[in-house]
Order: C-alpha cells, then sequence, then structure tokens
C-alpha cells in the first residue's frame, strides 16, 4: 500500500509547488507612447494579464498635451494605450477592464463618444471626477487585458 501512496504523494506535492509558484513578471515599455513621467511603468505584465497605467493625452512625438477638448484628449489616450498594448502583443479585444477618469463630468458626454469607436466588444469600466489630473489633462484611461 505504501508504495501505490507514495507517487500519489509525489504528484499532489508537485502540482502544489507548481500552483504556488510566481507568475512571471514582465515591465512593458514603447517610444510609441509617452514615458512615464513618475516612478511607474507603462504596463507590467504578469503572467497572462496585462496591466497598463494611466494615460494622459501626451503626444509620444513631441511630449506635449494635445489640444483642450476632451474629444482630441481621450483620441490621444487611446492611441497611447494601444501602443502600450501592442508592445505587449495585445489589441483592445483583450482589454477587460477599464478606469477613466474625468476633470469634469459634463465631458462624460463626448469622451464616451470617442471611446465607443474604440472598443468593438465593450470591457467593464468605471468612470469617476477628480479634481485635477497631472499635467492639467482632462481626462486619463488605465486598461487591465487578458489574453
Amino acid at each position: 500500500m505504501k508504495t501505490k501512496a507514495l507517487p500519489l504523494l509525489a504528484l499532489l506535492l508537485a502540482s502544489t509547488a507548481s500552483a504556488s509558484a510566481e507568475p512571471s513578471r514582465q515591465r512593458i515599455a514603447t517610444e510609441n507612447a509617452p514615458a512615464a513621467i513618475g516612478p511607474y511603468s507603462q504596463a507590467i505584465k504578469l503572467g497572462d494579464t496585462l496591466y497598463v497605467s494611466g494615460q494622459i493625452p501626451i503626444d509620444p512625438k513631441s511630449g506635449q498635451l494635445v489640444a483642450e477638448d476632451v474629444r482630441s484628449q481621450t483620441e490621444q489616450v487611446l492611441q497611447n494605450i494601444d501602443a502600450i498594448l501592442s508592445a505587449a502583443g495585445y489589441s483592445p479585444r483583450h482589454v477587460v477592464q477599464v478606469q477613466v477618469y474625468l476633470t469634469d463630468m459634463n465631458d462624460f458626454a463626448a469622451m464616451n463618444g470617442v471611446y465607443a469607436r474604440y472598443f468593438k466588444i465593450l470591457p467593464a469600466r468605471t468612470t469617476v471626477a477628480v479634481t485635477a489630473l497631472p499635467k492639467s489633462a482632462k481626462v486619463e484611461i488605465a486598461v487591465t487585458a487578458i489574453k
């Protein structure tokens, strides 16, 4: 009996060890999106999940905030997110969760109009109003994507 139990115990221990192994963690960075303006990464890939840091409407070529209107700003933010997703081998169809930060909820409809064109499969989303955003941006968006 003991000889049959040992292989089963070894299999159980091996599956427990592999289940507790930490998934690989990879920093994602691309020149096609603005460099981080603080001590953080553009994105982190952990296993099959990609966590994209909040993006504001900075043109990656000029390093400057784009136009004042929230439509143009949202478009730039989504282009920045797309560049980061691409650099990691993901696309908007992999996005499952979105966090939108607006400095004025009166901009909600305008932001939503641009946002709706970007996602073919609508992810879960939270939209909140905040007092201010870096560089006086009107919108910031962060996403989580899974393959």
